[in-house]
């Protein structure tokens, strides 16, 4: 599965691509398949993100998972402050980005 990434561009937030739009949430990513980079340079041209990239994703139990560890911890937020992260109430969730 390829997923497409970037940030916003008016907060910097990490987006992730829902196959209509931009979500702060990887659990909203679509599946891009082999469309990834006609995709992301129609929104990056558009400006709608920035540096807009496609990556590995995973489907698991729990949802969408990027492959690689750098964008796991992009979709998450903070590692050492658990609390500032999109999942503050998640125990478990620094066990989700490893």
């Amino acid at each position: 599965m390829k997923i497409l990434t970037g940030n916003d561009l008016n907060s910097g937030a990490v987006t992730w691509w829902d196959g209509s739009g931009w979500s702060l949430h990887v659990a909203d990513a679509a599946d891009v398949g082999e469309h990834g980079e006609e995709i992301a340079a129609r929104e990056n041209a558009a400006r709608r993100v920035v540096a807009p990239y496609v990556i590995d994703g995973e489907q698991g139990p729990d949802g969408i998972r990027p492959g690689h560890i750098k964008d796991r911890i992009r979709a998450l937020g903070p590692t050492v402050r658990l609390d500032l992260s999109l999942k503050p109430a998640d125990p478990a969730a620094g066990n989700w980005v490893i």
